[in-house]
């Protein structure tokens, strides 16, 4: 085997772990990809007859990477149009997304994530998904054990402080499928009763044409929201389901054009968000789902 066959070969044994940090760092699959495919790059060209562990040199560079990305990714949101929601990932075939735990995956707990700071978010992903010890994260964040602890702590404080305990992947389907059903016959009694009271409606469009630029707040206003659009959009419209960030999903599209995708959180209270994907770049991948 030549010495870039052995590089390729080495590279090919962690990409998903690597595209697993970068994604929860960046919240975007395509972002994620583009910066795996630049450790790659790095990769060919390091003296690697000096690198001990090759996993863990490619991880370490992968995350630093992830954090200068993520300070400049920021900028870039500043000056999207309405409600910006992390780019969903197919997670059928990989549901931990190349990570020892399934955790930091959610696009609920993605969104959360973006109101930490890049090191911070970096000490969560590491020690939540990944099981890095303690003292691993404070050689990648270049910080000391105890400084790596305090990142984590703040950011574990910070997701639970504003995170409700989920509903199990089996009935967060169920529900999505009933509200589903009665979104589409636009049955304002049933939608009310699957709503938490304080339930957010969150259109992700980048100001696309009918998405709504702001999210709707509370049971009766978010189920009329619904409701108001039942006449029009949903008909002719198919479903498939699709498992998204270890969750189900629904992709909508009318006469094999994508229109857009579906998900629900939801706690015992009952569905806390229903997020609508509706920038179709960021679910140009699940556009094969509607042929």
């Amino acid at each position: 085997m030549g010495d870039l066959d052995e590089a390729a070969s080495i590279f090919t044994g962690v990409r998903p772990r690597l595209f697993g940090i970068a994604y929860r760092m960046l919240g975007s699959v395509s972002e994620a990809e583009d910066l795996v495919q630049d450790v790659w790059l790095r990769w060919q060209t390091t003296d690697r007859s000096v690198v001990n562990n090759p996993g863990a040199f490619l991880a370490t560079t992968t995350t630093r990477l992830a954090i200068n990305e993520l300070q400049s990714a920021r900028a870039r949101r500043e000056t999207y149009i309405g409600p910006w929601l992390p780019e969903p990932v197919d997670t059928s075939a990989d549901p931990f997304l190349g990570a020892e735990r399934g955790e930091a995956l959610e696009l609920a707990v993605l969104t959360l994530m973006e109101k930490l700071t890049p090191h911070e978010r970096a000490a969560y992903v590491l020690r939540e998904a990944f099981d890095y010890p303690y003292t691993q994260i404070a050689g990648i964040l270049l910080s000391t054990e105890q400084g790596a602890r305090q990142l984590v702590s703040r950011a574990r404080k910070h997701i639970a402080g504003e995170r409700k305990i989920p509903v199990p992947a089996t009935a967060q389907r169920q529900l999505l499928a009933t509200f589903l059903d009665a979104a589409r016959t636009g049955d304002l009694e049933t939608l009310e009763k699957l709503f938490a009271a304080e339930v957010a409606s969150v259109s992700d469009g980048n100001g696309a044409r009918q998405v709504s630029r702001k999210a709707v707040v509370g049971a009766a206003r978010v189920a009329k929201y619904i409701a108001a659009f039942s006449a029009w959009y949903w008909e002719g419209v198919d479903v498939q389901w699709v498992t998204t960030n270890g969750q189900a999903s629904a992709v909508m599209c009318r006469g094999g054009t994508l229109l857009g995708m579906v998900t629900i959180t939801a706690s015992e209270t009952g569905i806390d968000q229903v997020l609508w994907m509706m920038n179709l770049d960021k679910i140009a991948a699940f556009a094969a789902v509607t042929k």
